[in-house]
């Protein structure tokens, strides 16, 4: 490897603190660990073409979600899921973004190219077709699912999920030594468990409540069912990400059994909250769930986000990943699952088989490989 000229670029899309970020930032970290003489960066192709209206274009986003659930998914379902074997052209974003992606190219002249979004990976694809650019790519999917943004045919490796997902890139095409089955990449201070821990029916005393990075989701639903239950043996630890609103009124309650956090910055302390919970409450968002099944903990599912988080939500079921909580007596269906020996069994041989897939080797020294 020449240790002066070796540069990677990441591209994810818009500036939240999204999984296509966490993703990012943790693969950096540990390539930077592992070899800190390689180059790494991460740039928004939107906010490096069209400067301040990422940060509209973000706010917006997040607005229609809530405002909207049920337009952005039928819209997100139509766009992107709907017949995703077809390969689709979205002409839209080719005039928007290849003049810049070709620039962001020239002037940054990176060895290797990592791709967290499908934006920047569908433009991309676009250009080795057309043999604008012989730069090699990898995509990194953030989700437990493939829709048909994301460029694939012309790019060098993929790094996804799970194997349901490599045999839907290889019905594609993709050939099978282009495909790694890595899981979502999680930072290497979340210190993964080898080992499914012993079978236990055990009475649960303490669970996890995460809705992602900016608190949002079912929270507020969810802290009231629990916040009812007159028997308070659990304790619920809950995650209030940025919502600094939620974090002040939990608080204020005052109940024993419910401890908010703050947005948590520190993995250390992050990956110690894992270590000593039973279970976590979660939306199907991948890079929580990615910690969770490297943390091998039982994962309950309250709500998922329309679009891509209620198509991570199918695919998990379909694995044996996680349990869907149907939003009635929430303290009774912990209970009553984790306490059924059978239940658990079965759940834990899914999420074996999960981890029996998963690449001998970490995301980073793959990555690393590829710029020797």
């Amino acid at each position: 490897m020449n240790k002066l000229t070796k540069s990677v670029l990441f591209l994810p899309f818009l500036q939240i603190p999204s999984g296509h970020h966490q993703t990012a930032t943790a693969l950096i970290d540990e390539i930077l660990r592992m070899h800190p003489q390689i180059r790494c960066e991460k740039v928004d192709i939107l906010a490096y073409s069209y400067g301040k209206i990422e940060a509209l274009v973000s706010n917006v986003y997040l607005k229609w979600i809530h405002a909207f659930p049920g337009i952005y998914n039928a819209i997100y379902q139509n766009s992107v899921y709907k017949n995703i074997e077809e390969n689709k052209r979205y002409r839209l974003y080719e005039f928007l973004f290849i003049y810049f992606m070709k620039r962001l190219i020239q002037e940054k002249k990176p060895d290797l190219i990592i791709c967290t979004h499908a934006l920047p990976a569908y433009i991309l694809n676009y250009l080795k077709e057309k043999k604008e650019i012989r730069v090699p790519v990898i995509n990194v999917y953030t989700d437990y699912f493939i829709h048909s943004f994301w460029g694939v045919e012309y790019i060098d490796l993929h790094f996804v999920p799970s194997y349901n997902m490599k045999h839907f890139l290889l019905k594609k095409g993709i050939r099978d030594e282009r495909i790694f089955i890595t899981g979502i990449p999680i930072h290497s201070k979340i210190i993964k468990q080898k080992q499914t821990a012993e079978l236990s029916t055990k009475s649960i005393s303490s669970v996890l409540i995460s809705g992602g990075n900016l608190g949002v989701g079912a929270m507020e639903d969810l802290i009231r069912k629990i916040k009812e239950v007159p028997v308070q043996e659990i304790q619920y630890y809950v995650l209030c990400g940025k919502n600094r609103k939620l974090y002040e009124k939990l608080k204020s309650i005052q109940k024993n059994h419910i401890i908010p956090f703050p947005y948590i910055t520190c993995r250390e302390k992050m990956n110690s909250l894992y270590d000593q919970i039973d279970a976590i409450i979660t939306k199907p968002g991948g890079v929580t769930i990615s910690e969770s099944l490297f943390k091998r903990k039982p994962i309950f599912i309250y709500h998922a986000l329309p679009g891509q988080e209620e198509i991570n939500l199918q695919q998990l079921k379909d694995l044996g990943l996680i349990f869907h909580l149907d939003k009635q007596d929430i303290h009774e269906q912990l209970h009553s699952i984790l306490r059924n020996q059978n239940t658990l069994e079965k759940y834990q041989n899914h999420v074996a088989n999960f981890h029996s897939h998963i690449h001998s080797k970490e995301p980073a020294e793959i990555i690393v490989e590829q710029l020797m």
